[in-house]
C-alpha cells in the first residue's frame, strides 16, 4: 500500500515564486505555483505513525517553517505534476519527488496543456528526469 505525505512550506517560497515568474516569461497562463516535497512510502505503517516519524526527522520536517499534508491518492492532484529523477531508485521504502501546484488568475488548478507546457518548457528536464501526471 501506499501512502503519500507533501512536505509545504508555510513561510514564502522563493523558488516558487521564480518558477511563476519564468513560467509567465515563457508563455503560461499561471498565477500561483505552490512547490512541496512528495513523499511516497510503501508498507503497511499507518498514517499517523508515517506522520509522526516524517515530523521527528529534521532532514525532512521542519516544524518552524513547514506544514505536512497527507495526499489521499498516489496520483498528482489537480493542477499539479510531481517531477522525479529517471534513476531514482523505486524499491526503497520512500520515495521523494518534487511536486509542483500551478492556479490560472480565477484561483482553479491549470489544466492539462497548460501543465505539459509548464513541464516542457521549465519544470522537468526529460534527460534526467520524468513527470507524473
Amino acid at each position: 500500500m501506499e501512502r503519500v505525505f507533501a512536505v509545504e512550506l508555510k513561510i514564502p517560497d522563493n523558488e516558487a515564486f521564480t518558477a511563476m515568474r519564468a513560467l509567465q516569461r515563457l508563455g503560461v497562463a499561471v498565477a500561483r505555483v505552490q512547490r512541496a516535497d512528495i513523499l511516497l512510502f510503501t508498507g503497511d505503517e499507518g498514517e499517523e505513525r508515517l506522520a509522526a516519524s516524517i515530523e521527528r526527522d529534521e532532514r525532512l520536517f521542519n516544524p518552524n517553517k513547514h506544514r505536512l499534508e497527507h495526499v489521499p491518492s498516489a496520483h498528482p492532484r489537480e493542477g499539479e505534476v510531481w517531477i522525479e529523477a529517471i534513476d531514482a531508485p523505486r524499491s526503497l521504502p520512500m520515495r521523494r519527488l518534487v511536486g509542483w501546484r500551478l492556479y490560472d488568475n480565477a484561483g482553479k488548478p491549470l489544466g492539462n496543456d497548460d501543465l505539459d507546457a509548464a513541464c516542457a518548457r521549465l519544470l522537468c528536464n526529460p534527460a534526467i528526469e520524468r513527470a507524473i501526471r
